[in-house]
């Protein structure tokens, strides 16, 4: 019997100090494209969970010379639906837990 879909949203919030943030999001069927997302405003997506399992997504953030790829969806860990960028890095916000940095800002 396969399992049910379930609908599921993502989004990333730009908190940077006056500076577009651009997200680029993708799943294994999906690429989203790049978004440029001003300050203050969100980028947020949804989609149905696979039927089989394993809805994965990863995003590749930038801004200015700085870099952050992470993964930004997965479903068989804690979700992760709301994520907020900050000129220290991204945090992350699990559904029933407080928001807590997840990764810095790292130069290619």
């Amino acid at each position: 019997m396969a399992r049910p879909s379930v609908q599921d949203t993502v989004s990333v919030t730009n908190l940077l100090t006056n500076k577009i943030l651009i997200v680029h999001c993708r799943s294994k069927d999906d690429d989203l494209g790049g978004q440029a997302v001003a300050v203050g405003d969100s980028y947020s997506w949804s989609f149905e969970t696979n039927v089989f399992g394993g809805t994965l997504f990863w995003c590749n953030l930038a801004v200015q010379d700085k870099r952050i790829s992470f993964k930004a969806y997965e479903e068989y860990e804690e979700t992760f639906g709301m994520w907020f960028v900050h000129d220290d890095g991204l945090y992350g916000k699990p559904k029933h837990f407080p928001i807590f940095k997840m990764a810095a800002w790292k130069r290619p």
